[in-house]
């Protein structure tokens, strides 16, 4: 009961001051929302990453010319490396003894697929020149028609894999298997359709379509760097299938003992780690902004208890002198400032949570609730609350009851 009376009696001592607290509160929220907001921002982006990286498949790993995630240097510097042709990647994959599949693939974007009739998409469509084995390693299903085959991959057919956002523009009714498309001038047979792999990345991860690798460089040029895609056996041989597969491709490329590759690796569990990596500076930087911005909202706590203080010591002496005790005193404006804090750091942390989630907005990911986030914002203005609170209730605390009950 006189922990109950102590918040109602720090409740209606911020009701009594109200342009004081709004203005205090809006110290802490604003430190919280800093934190709470860029948190959750950092981790809608992440599960959008994260998504949109897992389109590998399982144990799968992924070798080309060019860096996923790497600064202007590191770009430029990787522009000077050879190209990876498909005689090396048919060498590695024949070479391999512990992958499962060994698939190689080139990338065209900016495309559009047309029906005969005139009905096309826009012009972002990217074209993937796969053999067999890209299917499975690029973790795509097929759910109408057939893959692509050795047979169509040795005499260069003209066939095609369309995905979901295609098959929508152009076949509404469905029908897609066995019509013809063309493919900016070129026509093609569509064999299958794929299963949706949804959006990632605030993009979509089904605007695109697969032909055989060969025909695909007779249309696009043979002059170009391929991705050497490879899934191994299983998780326990995965380590020694990515080293196996750097020596292969190092040997090939002839380059020299304890040289640097001139190629990047990478995988779902590599890309996660260096996204990560990136925003733990992000996350550093606004954590060190935010107790920056805490620290004055914690003075200002401060200031306005010592306020408080001098303006409630006639009713500081009648407490005492009907009973109270030092610890009643100090409980109770310790608890007023904490509970000054905490509501400061609610609206704070909701506040933080919808600008975070409009993050998820633009991107067209679900929503996140960074609980921990959450939970280490609420416990942190508790701190705040006690760190400042301390000094004027301990003043309050401290007061001669007689000269209290003299202050006019």
């Amino acid at each position: 009961m006189e922990f109950k009376e102590i918040i109602t009696i720090s409740l209606n001592a911020i009701k009594a001051n109200k342009l004081r607290s709004v203005l205090t509160l809006l110290g802490i929220g604003v430190g919280v929302f800093s934190i709470i907001g860029v948190m959750t921002a950092v981790r809608v982006l992440q599960n959008s990453i994260e998504s949109g990286l897992s389109n590998l498949g399982t144990h799968t790993f992924q070798i080309q010319k060019m860096p996923m995630m790497a600064g202007r240097d590191a770009w430029m510097q990787a522009r000077k490396r050879k190209d990876i042709t498909y005689a090396q990647a048919q060498t590695v994959a024949e070479r391999l003894t512990t992958a499962e599949h060994v698939g190689i693939e080139g990338w065209n974007g900016g495309n559009t697929i047309s029906l005969l009739s005139g009905e096309k998409t826009n012009p972002n469509v990217g074209v993937a020149g796969e053999t067999p084995e890209g299917i499975p390693t690029n973790n795509w299903t097929i759910k109408e028609g057939r893959s692509i085959t050795n047979n169509d991959l040795i005499h260069s057919y003209p066939v095609a894999i369309i995905a979901r956002d295609i098959e929508t523009k152009l076949f509404p009714r469905g029908g897609a298997v066995g019509s013809q498309i063309k493919i900016n001038s070129q026509r093609y047979s569509v064999i299958g359709t794929f299963e949706s792999k949804g959006a990632s990345l605030g993009g979509s991860s089904d605007n695109f379509v697969a032909v055989p690798l060969t025909t695909f460089m007779e249309q696009f040029g043979k002059q170009r760097s391929l991705n050497i895609m490879v899934k191994a056996k299983g998780a326990e041989v995965y380590d020694e299938c990515l080293e196996e597969t750097r020596m292969i491709l190092r040997t090939i490329r002839k380059v020299d003992p304890g040289a640097e590759d001139d190629f990047s690796v990478f995988s779902n569990d590599s890309l996660i780690g260096t996204f990560n990596e990136f925003t733990l500076y992000i996350k550093l930087g606004v954590g060190f902004i935010s107790f920056i911005s805490l620290l004055a909202a914690g003075v200002g706590i401060m200031n306005i208890m010592l306020v408080s203080v001098t303006e409630r010591t006639k009713e500081i002496g009648i407490r005492k002198a009907i009973g109270a005790r030092r610890s009643n005193i100090l409980g109770q404006f310790i608890t007023e400032a904490i509970v000054l804090c905490q509501i400061g750091g609610i609206v704070g942390i909701l506040v933080g949570i919808v600008g975070g989630n409009l993050t998820a907005l633009a991107f067209s990911v679900p929503p996140v609730f960074p609980l921990d986030w959450a939970l280490l914002g609420f416990a942190l203005c508790s701190v705040i609350g006690v760190v400042f609170g301390v000094y004027p209730a301990w003043k309050a605390a401290n007061l001669d009851p007689i000269e209290a009950l003299r202050y006019e």
